[in-house]
């Protein structure tokens, strides 16, 4: 436990057979329990999970059958952690990028109450970027800027962050069957935080890179999600400014959602 709350985290991993081990092991002692999410992975990953899992107690496997995307992976792990009654879910990724030291940062904003949802910021300062490479800086400004307008959080930066921590109640208020389930997941998110009222918080970080490779299609994925943007600006401002009651969208429950969808 940290601060009396129960943690689960919530590992996203696909062909992330080199790393799954030393993220898995990193993930410090506060953390309750490890959801990881194999997203139909072609390699070994739901193999190691499944190993670790019988050594480690915390570790929970849970395998999509039919690769879904980065949201769907995040979407079946949330949903897990809920149905288990966790306190704070915070995410990452398998593939080695985000520093689990850095974990109780995320989490003090929310147990402070300053924050209900908490996302990475690696945007913050040039010595952050260093090691992200040119064209995913050029793309992160870009829909950082659409983000900002879509989701009317104008503080917030680096949307495409999936280093995030986020109280249960708040994840009961989202509709998670409506949110995107490729790499846009986390822009959409926002958009859905903003109308449930959720207060939104960035934690600067450094960008790491172990020789991964990007499963990111750029040229694809920012028209995509540009696309996505349009639609929940006018969703946002339909919703909260000109129908009103924003608090009808959030009761939506997520009983229905299947965690693990063929």
């Amino acid at each position: 436990m940290y601060a009396n709350k129960t943690i689960a985290a919530v590992v996203r991993a696909y062909n992330e057979e080199k790393f799954i081990d030393s993220v898995i092991d990193s993930i410090p002692d506060y953390v309750d329990r490890i959801y990881v999410v194999n997203d139909a992975s072609t390699d070994g990953t739901l193999g190691k999970i499944k190993n670790i899992s019988r050594k480690n107690g915390r570790v929970i496997p849970v395998n999509r059958r039919r690769r879904g995307g980065a949201g769907s992976a995040a979407i079946s792990g949330h949903l897990r952690a809920l149905q288990d009654n966790n306190d704070i879910i915070v995410m990452l990724d398998g593939d080695g990028q985000m520093d689990t030291e850095l974990m109780g940062r995320f989490l003090e904003p929310i147990v402070l109450d300053r924050a209900d949802y908490v996302k990475g910021n690696r945007l913050s300062s040039k010595e952050h970027l260093r090691e992200m490479p040119a064209l995913r800086i050029l793309g992160n400004y870009l829909l950082t800027n659409l983000t900002r307008l879509a989701s009317g959080y104008w503080h917030v930066s680096d949307p495409q962050n999936g280093y995030t921590a986020i109280t249960a109640g708040t994840l009961r208020k989202i509709n998670l069957g409506k949110i995107e389930n490729g790499f846009a997941f986390e822009n959409d998110i926002l958009v859905k935080l903003n109308v449930a009222g959720a207060k939104v918080v960035d934690v600067p970080h450094p960008a790491v890179y172990r020789g991964q490779h990007s499963k990111i299609r750029y040229s694809s994925f920012i028209f995509r999600t540009s696309w996505v943007l349009l639609k929940d600006c006018i969703w946002r401002v339909w919703v909260k400014y000109i129908r009103g009651n924003p608090g009808r969208e959030s009761q939506i429950q997520n009983k229905n959602y299947k965690v693990n969808p063929e």
